[in-house]
């Protein structure tokens, strides 16, 4: 799985829009857009940010990336 695959589904799981999710993050919906088809990776301080609010280890987020 790859990292955009991977957001998506944290996403998804928590029942958020890309929208919700970029205002949790302090993100565009556009990069969260590109992050999920990985155009772009998102930056430490984002991935940060995804963690918590996703709620999960780092561990649990990067579980079966690739």
């Amino acid at each position: 799985m790859k990292l955009g695959e991977r957001i998506k589904e944290l996403r998804i799981e928590k029942d958020l829009s890309q929208m919700q999710l970029a205002k949790i993050v302090g993100a565009s919906q556009k990069a969260v857009d590109y992050w999920e088809r990985n155009v772009n990776e998102p930056k430490a301080s984002y991935i940060i940010a995804l963690v918590k609010a996703f709620d999960v280890s780092f561990d649990e987020f990067f579980a079966e990336i690739e």
